[in-house]
């Protein structure tokens, strides 16, 4: 009898054959694409030995869009059909990016749907199709270099992207024709490459400072299982506005006239060649008479320059230091630095300071992204069959759902571990009530008014019975990538609805860096704001159980002085309500609760002696003995 070869699950039945798999690291400066190969993770290069693809794309040719740095040699020229730093548009409405859209001087379209789309020569394009573009260079890249299609993708993205911006992302990957296996947070993604390479253990922070965001997350490595601790960061802080406080230092110098949209493209890359040669120079000239007429050269010095960043810098250790806080550590092991704004001297000082440990710096920080992403990739494509690679990620904002008040029900904690699911038990409010509305929030605030709602949908079939008696289980998956599915489901009936969370726009810069510093300022607020909410909702469930037991029971079971009573009591919880005091609403809800306890006494009486009116005695004996 012949005995069949069964290959292992996820793996080649050829031996000694690997799949053809790739990391991406979709930069808003510059993009990378890297592969394992000889067990070791490489960047890959195009033809002319470039590993780095400026994530710049030109549409002023009727050819077709142009990309890289042939692109970004077209940026001064054609500034409004020239899409640089694309990656911060990612997933945001139109009404989120128009002031950063004016200061690239983009023109955005008009769009009903209100998402993000630019007015180019070649017609409307959105973030995603820009996007697209630099990922098929990139597969094309792969695919010549590695001789054949490829068969998976791990795409990076900051750690503070929400579920629109990576959705955009896995967007613009399918339009480029990459089958993403993984979106990978940047950070996690060098603790990849640290965590293999050096063979590191113990407490990590990754301090990502890249183009256009900043990331830092606290990670704990060991036996090869990374667990992301706390996250955190700055969506609205990265290299390019270490660029604008140079630009905007160089215009103070030597004032001018209004600068029209080519001038600003040219200034801010004058500004970037500055930075980059202070990193290892004392002073810079910048020559700003080839961008403004008659303009004197500047020079530049490192203090100077120091001197410009200083804020910035210190925006990056606060966010380090409320990472810190929430892992619920007070020291790491080693410090990770990724992107290329940590060659500044400065800031490798500052942080070196602030965690009172020498970073890590062996690893190109341009390429550690990428290079810890094709690891990851290398492993999901299958092969590695010994699996040696275990990473457990976080979402960065807590997810929860709308309750009657205007309150949030956090169901998903942020730095919960993902994937993950929880699940949580609800009811009805309202006698009757055969439907049920699901708000789905995202945020740490403790009011539906100051979190940002994610998605809406309704479960209906909920068969009528008094309040509170329906049983609806509401579950929160949060998939690898982050993204969300909710579901909602009746128990007596079985009733099921769900909704998964693709927003069209997410939130702009300012209100992500915000939401979590939100949180802390305005804790003590909330907390009173959730009692008085709540205080006014056990108020208005008396109010309206007590009303519709008055009008059917009332006058029969009440004399005339006790029925005012309660009516008086009722009226001032009603106009009390209405105010801040949560003491009083408290007080009177409490008072009104024991003038009507007899009331309530006396309809249970009256309901005891209807069930057992024409029973005898002896067939309740009879009854109790069966």
């Amino acid at each position: 009898m012949a005995l069949l070869q069964i290959a292992e699950p996820g793996q080649s039945p050829v031996p000694h054959q690997t799949k053809r798999a790739v990391g991406i690291d979709l930069g808003t400066t510059n993009s990378l694409v890297a592969t394992v190969r000889g067990g070791r993770s490489e960047v890959l290069s195009d033809a002319e030995g470039q590993a780095m693809l400026p994530s710049v794309v030109n549409y002023s040719s009727a050819d077709g869009a142009r990309v890289g740095a042939v692109a970004q040699a077209l940026s001064s020229e054609h500034p409004a059909d020239t899409l640089v730093s694309v990656k911060r548009f990612m997933g945001r409405g139109r009404a989120d990016a128009q002031q950063e859209a004016e200061r690239a001087h983009y023109q955005l379209a008009d769009n009903e749907e209100g998402m993000v789309s630019f007015v180019t020569t070649q017609g409307t394009v959105s973030p995603v199709q820009a996007s697209a573009e630099i990922l098929s260079v990139l597969e094309t890249r792969a695919r010549e270099a590695l001789g054949g299609e490829i068969e998976g993708a791990v795409i990076t993205v900051p750690a503070y992207f929400d579920d629109a911006q990576r959705q955009a992302t896995k967007d613009a990957a399918t339009l480029a024709g990459l089958p993403v296996m993984r979106l990978l947070n940047e950070p996690t993604a060098a603790a990849v490459a640290y965590g293999l390479d050096s063979g590191e253990e113990g407490v990590i922070a990754v301090y990502d400072l890249g183009g256009g965001t900043f990331d830092i997350s606290i990670l704990k490595l060991h036996r090869g299982v990374f667990e992301v601790l706390a996250t955190g960061g700055d969506t609205a802080l990265g290299g390019d506005d270490l660029d604008a406080a140079v630009a905007g230092w160089a215009l103070e110098q030597r004032p001018c006239a209004p600068l029209s949209g080519g001038q600003h493209r040219a200034l801010r890359s004058m500004a970037r060649k500055a930075k980059e040669a202070l990193s290892t120079g004392n002073s810079v000239d910048l020559p700003i008479a080839e961008i403004v007429a008659d303009a004197q050269s500047l020079t530049l010095s490192r203090v100077d320059f120091e001197a410009l960043i200083q804020p910035l810098v210190k925006r990056t250790l606060r966010a380090c230091r409320r990472c810190l806080r929430d892992a619920g550590i007070a020291a790491v092991d080693n410090v990770v630095m990724v992107g290329g704004s940590t060659r500044v001297p400065l800031v490798r000082a500052a942080v070196a300071d602030f965690f009172e440990r020498k970073p890590l710096t062996d690893i190109d920080p341009d390429r550690v992204v990428a290079m810890g992403a094709a690891i990851q990739a290398d492993i999901l494509v299958g092969n590695r069959p010994e699996g040696d690679l275990l990473l457990l990620d976080v979402i960065p904002l807590s997810l929860g759902l709308e309750t009657m008040g205007g309150l949030v029900e956090k169901i998903v904690p942020r730095n919960t571990t993902i994937p993950v699911t929880r699940a949580q038990e609800f009811t009805t409010f309202k006698d009757g009530q055969t439907a049920l509305a699901v708000h789905i929030v995202q945020g740490e605030r403790e009011l539906v008014s100051d979190s940002r709602s994610l998605a809406r949908f309704e479960l209906r079939g909920i068969p009528p019975m008094v309040a509170g008696a329906a049983r609806i289980m509401v579950t929160f998956q949060v998939d690898a990538d982050g993204l969300l599915n909710v579901s909602a489901q009746e128990a007596a009936t079985g009733a099921e609805s769900s909704v998964t969370v693709k927003p069209s726009f997410g939130l702009n810069d300012e209100q992500i860096t915000q939401m979590l510093q939100a949180s802390f300022s305005h804790a003590a607020d909330d907390k009173n704001a959730r009692q008085l909410a709540e205080q006014r909702l056990d108020a208005e469930q008396l109010l309206d159980g007590l009303e519709a037991a008055l009008a059917a029971d009332g006058s029969e079971l009440l004399s005339q002085p006790e029925c005012e009573a309660l009516h008086r009591l009722m009226k001032e919880l009603r106009e009390q309500a209405a105010s801040e005091s949560i003491d009083d609403i408290r007080k009177l809800t409490e008072q009104l609760g024991r003038a009507s306890e007899a009331f309530a006494a006396r309809r249970m009486d009256k309901s005891i002696k209807q069930a057992l009116s024409g029973v005898s005695l002896e067939a309740l004996d009879q009854e109790v003995s069966e």
